[in-house]
């Protein structure tokens, strides 16, 4: 899974010919640390088709700012440079494979 940062943001999200999921995230936020092996396992099972991204909102404060980012984990989906779609809190995988099936 590759890291998103305020410095590498526009390239890896806004400038993407796929879709993207970005799981802004916080090392502190136990929900969060539930929802990682559901992003790991996106990554592998979108690999080529889609990109999965993480977003420390500690680290990053522009973005999360940016993007209204006020409880984590919340996860963003863009496509063609725009955001299109938005979950935030814990859910099943299933969700995540819909919102990602439904961009591609």
């Amino acid at each position: 899974m590759i890291e998103a940062t305020d410095a590498n943001f526009e390239e890896l999200v806004l400038k993407s010919d796929k879709p993207v999921l970005v799981d802004f995230w916080a090392e502190w936020c136990g929900p969060c640390r539930m929802v990682t092996p559901i992003m790991n396992d996106l990554a592998a099972d979108y690999e080529g088709k889609a990109i999965i991204t993480k977003m420390d909102v500690d680290s990053n404060a522009l973005t999360s700012a940016k993007y209204g980012i006020r409880n984590i984990p919340t996860v963003l989906f863009f496509k063609n440079g725009q955001m299109v779609d938005k979950q935030v809190g814990a859910v099943p995988k299933t969700v995540y494979t819909a919102k990602i099936d439904s961009l591609l």
